[in-house]
């Protein structure tokens, strides 16, 4: 890897690869070295974008009004090709005809993304997620249960996707008949498997649409009979944007936390002197949930950022037009902001705010943070230190991994015995 200079643009490109993506200290740690920015392309993405590897780099950049989401807000923006999302939704393979359910929120600036993030952000405040915190803790011991009791599970199928589904889908108002179906699908559609991505993305959102039927019919105490009783208010949500919505919430508020419990579960027990601090202060959770979203940065990778002027950036000039992205995992990891990065320490006080970038920062910062560092809190006190005898249940060397566009490589399986 050889520095790239902004007068090298075109000359000097690093390929990130999906294993890379995830990885982070190979690669990421030359790179961090190098400069501030360095010029790569992402796995499955052909148009080159600045790098950010450094931790107040990334914080700056995701705050940073100079930089959107959405490129054609930039002044006299023309389009050149497909953008950077289309071409990481063109690695999935989805029809186009579904692409305005995709990217809501994600893909959005200013006062349209301040919007949408009001209508739902009432259900995720820290107060309704410690009011909901006991039906959490009975959803998870009604799951772990009979996992003990049979003394061998595999946590993402038996817990972290159950788990993460139960409580979203409660949120959004999903029956309680259509739950599984929408855990299978979300499964099938983060698979990278184009044969289940596409039926999965279809069936979702078709199952929205009677969602939304139905609740205008006979509305309840939940996010979708919000939604349908402001519709017709100036600041309302078209249908489609409820979909999208739906879709967006299903997709981060399943697959994610469930990668993360499962991914922790792994960490812990991959470092069992720190399990074992765990098992003696379990009040330490409070501290070992941030630590493990440091660690671990479940959404390795941000969302990219493009430049609406010329500007310098972390010394270095960017174009109009330039698109930047957040290696969060890199930035979790960068030995300037952390003592010792590279080791998990569940005892570790983490710097002001949240301490890290595993969420995002700024206007994008994670809507449902707080409901899913409770989901992992209960979920590790459960398997971990009330069944103090758990372990992997293969050779960690056959553990099964998938990669997704763009995001790295995640867990495919977790088999534990109790």
């Amino acid at each position: 890897m050889t520095l790239t200079a902004p007068e090298q643009t075109e000359q000097t490109v690093v390929a990130l690869t999906s294993e890379l993506v995830s990885d982070p200290v190979r690669g990421y740690t030359e790179l961090r070295r190098q400069a501030p920015l360095v010029r790569v392309t992402l796995p499955d993405v052909e148009t080159p974008v600045w790098l950010i590897t450094r931790y107040e780099d990334a914080k700056a950049a995701l705050a940073d009004p100079r930089f959107v989401r959405d490129e054609t807000k930039i002044p006299g923006y023309v389009q050149e090709g497909p953008s950077i999302a289309q071409q990481m939704i063109e690695a999935y393979g989805l029809p186009a005809e579904y692409g305005e359910y995709l990217g809501i929120m994600v893909i959005t600036d200013g006062a349209e993304h301040a919007r949408l993030r009001n209508v739902v952000t009432k259900s995720f405040t820290a107060r309704r997620i410690a009011e909901l915190r006991p039906r959490i803790e009975q959803i998870t011991r009604d799951l772990v249960t009979p996992l003990a009791g049979a003394r061998q599970a595999e946590l993402l199928e038996d817990l972290g996707y159950p788990l993460a589904a139960t409580v979203i889908c409660s949120l959004i108002g999903v029956e309680d008949e259509d739950v599984p179906r929408m855990r299978t699908w979300i499964r099938e559609y983060a698979s990278g498997d184009l044969e289940k991505v596409i039926p999965a993305l279809k069936n979702m959102v078709e199952t929205s649409k009677e969602l939304i039927v139905r609740r205008r019919e006979n509305p309840t105490d939940d996010l979708m009979s919000q939604w349908i009783a402001t519709e017709n208010e100036p600041d309302g949500l078209t249908e489609t944007e409820m979909v999208a919505l739906v879709l967006l919430l299903i997709n981060t508020g399943i697959t994610p936390p469930a990668l993360f419990i499962a991914t922790s579960v792994l960490t812990l027990l991959d470092h069992p002197d720190q399990l074992a601090k765990l098992r003696r202060e379990p009040a330490l959770l409070l501290r070992a949930v941030p630590e493990l979203l440091r660690y671990i940065s479940p959404v390795p990778m941000g969302a990219p950022l493009y430049a609406t002027e010329d500007l310098d950036f972390a010394g270095m000039p960017l174009r109009k037009g330039e698109a930047v992205t957040s290696a969060l995992i890199a930035a979790n990891h960068d030995p300037h902001e952390y003592r010792s990065p590279e080791r998990l320490d569940i005892t570790r006080e983490l710097g002001r705010g949240v301490g890290h970038v595993a969420l995002g920062h700024g206007a994008h910062y994670c809507i449902g943070a707080a409901l899913a560092r409770t989901e992992a809190e209960v979920a590790l006190e459960e398997l971990l230190i009330r069944h103090p005898g758990l372990t992997l249940g293969v050779a960690r060397d056959e553990l099964e991994y998938f990669d997704l566009p763009g995001e790295g490589r995640h867990l495919h399986k977790l088999p534990v015995r109790f």
